[in-house]
């Protein structure tokens, strides 16, 4: 098809949002491979056990925050413009990337000031290891602070930009059902506005004003709890983005055509009402917090397979259409007739099997009883390796192989290296996830720059201790090569001229089953958030009463700058 730009105000929009995204990656991805080789033994002199804290924190906060939020609003962007037809409101769509950018500049700034030798300010040296888990007794420059709060907010007005084009186009089709990528970009962006609350009021009431000195204590066990009604939704903020678009794009790279529409309204407002009250499983060895509160959460988590297990279904069984409609037969012969050539294709395929191990060992950091074995161990950001940093980033460098040509107008460049690179990445992450979890299982702590003690040296070269060393150093190395073939495909597109004619374009084919053949209270907005707010309540309210009775700044702890 000839490349034509029906929304061009938007899709400039969206390459801004990709931009700074992609940079983020390149930032978190470098950090990354110093972090591996440091850790591990392998490479331990580019930078000291002191430096490795700030490292550790600018991949944290730049990956897990920057990278996925920017690409977020991008992707949010193109599937609202997209599905219902229309420009987005430009003064708040650009407001809210401008905010979220600044924000961005000043956590970095504050970050990696200290390690690069930048002047005081505000009369403090600029420092912020505290880690992508900034909760109090750790104390970074007010700059982080501000800036995390300013990236947030921006993500709220990019919400906003979203909605308004919604009511816009329900005033003009009062009957129609909301088509399914918007309704999948609004759920989310209800589920965020509902989480963020906690970590805002941490920042905004606490952190900056303890920073600046204006309070000298403040209570840990309340911002750590304010983080973490946050912390695991955010898992959520990250994981709805790639459903989307395995529901809605990942049939029609198959051949296919998704199989329920119902059935992904459903698991959407199943994360609406379960992602935030579940907090607690985080916080399980935390004094201070009733033991029924914490089986609450425990409950609540464990609900949550039930929309992932309702999307392995129906994403399965879409890409099977799919298959089959390329004239596929058998059980399982079928999925030779995927088309495991195309790069958008392979690599939303891979982050989703790699997802469902995941979910395996999310099971574990749920239970509570079990979780007492791997918290705080190397198993954790092994977890997490597998959402965030392979369900979702996988899934987002995956569709921009298909989604930046349309953005641009350019043919994919290097299509060769687009094809290798979910594989390696796939086969990195692999790597590196299973010798953490090992690791976490034979007891080695995160977050250290040197995990040795009298009896233990996890860089040490003999026994089992020494192989998952390597494997780490080996997986993480490959990680980093797939995130510099990513951004070099990548890049070669964006600075390509445009010519010829494009084989992708955005129309998405209707379900086999549509939204007429489900409840229209499926689109009850208002009523799916309240009941996501008495769950909340329901779980967090005792808890957070008994926190603050005594007044929310007593009892406290002086800060630990780091």
């Amino acid at each position: 098809m000839v490349y034509v730009d029906n929304y061009p105000k938007t899709s400039k929009l969206v390459r801004s949002q990709f931009i700074v995204s992609f940079v983020a990656l390149g930032i978190g991805a470098l950090f990354g491979i110093v972090q591996a080789l440091h850790r591990t033994g392998v490479f331990d002199g580019l930078i000291s056990d002191a430096d490795y804290y700030t490292i550790l924190t600018g991949h944290g906060v730049l990956l897990a925050l920057v990278f996925t939020t920017f690409f977020i609003a991008g992707l949010f962007s193109w599937a609202v413009s997209n599905t219902l037809e229309r420009e987005l409101p430009q003064r708040i769509a650009w407001g809210a990337f401008w905010l979220m950018l600044f924000g961005t500049v000043l956590a970095t700034v504050a970050i990696l000031g200290g390690i690069m030798g930048a002047p005081s300010i505000l009369g403090q040296e600029l420092s912020a290891d505290v880690l992508f888990t900034f909760y109090a007794p750790l104390q970074a420059h007010p700059l982080f602070y501000v800036g995390a709060a300013l990236l947030i907010v921006g993500s709220w007005f990019a919400g906003l930009a979203y909605f308004k084009s919604l009511w816009a186009w329900r005033s003009e089709n009062p009957d129609e059902r909301i088509p399914l990528q918007t309704f999948m970009v609004v759920t989310t962006m209800l589920m965020w506005y509902i989480s963020t609350i906690g970590v805002a009021v941490e920042v905004v009431v606490f952190l900056i004003p303890w920073s600046l000195g204006l309070i000298s204590q403040v209570d840990p066990l309340l911002t750590r709890t304010l983080f973490w009604y946050f912390g695991h939704p955010v898992v959520y903020f990250w994981l709805m983005p790639a459903y989307l678009v395995w529901y809605t794009i990942l049939p029609k790279l198959a051949g296919g055509r998704l199989f329920s529409d119902p059935l992904a309204r459903v698991v959407f407002v199943l994360f609406l009402l379960l992602s935030t009250p579940v907090g607690f499983h985080h916080q399980y060895v935390d004094p201070g917090i009733p033991e029924g509160f914490k089986a609450i959460a425990m409950t609540n988590t464990m609900f949550l397979l039930l929309p992932s297990l309702l999307t392995a279904f129906t994403v399965v069984a879409s890409v099977e259409h799919g298959a089959r409609q390329r004239g596929a037969t058998g059980y399982v012969s079928w999925l030779r007739e995927l088309p495991w050539d195309k790069p958008a294709f392979t690599g939303c395929m891979l982050a989703g099997l790699m997802f469902a191990a995941g979910g395996f060992s999310g099971m574990i950091n749920a239970g509570m009883n079990i979780n007492y074995l791997i918290h705080n161990t190397l198993w954790v950001p092994g977890h997490f390796h597998l959402t965030v940093g392979t369900a979702f980033a996988l899934t987002a460098m995956a569709i921009s192989y298909w989604l930046v040509p349309q953005l641009t107008g350019k043919q994919l460049r290097r299509r060769k290296v687009a094809v290798a690179q979910p594989y390696v990445w796939f086969i990195g992450m692999a790597l590196m996830s299973n010798a953490m979890h090992r690791a976490g299982l034979a007891g080695v702590p995160r977050r250290t720059a040197d995990p040795t003690y009298d009896e233990f040296a996890f860089s040490g070269v003999a026994g089992g201790i020494g192989e998952m060393r390597l494997q780490i150093a080996i997986g993480g190395t490959l990680l980093f090569v797939g995130a510099a073939m990513f951004l070099f495909v990548m890049a070669e597109t964006w600075l390509a001229h445009r010519g010829g004619t494009l084989s992708v374009n955005g129309h998405i084919p209707e379900p086999l089953s549509g939204a007429d053949h489900s409840p229209r209270i499926l689109d009850n907005y208002k009523l799916w958030t309240a009941i996501a707010l008495v769950l909340i309540v329901i779980a967090y309210g005792p808890p957070l009463w008994s926190m603050v009775a005594d007044g929310i700044f007593a009892p406290g702890s002086p800060p630990i700058p780091v």
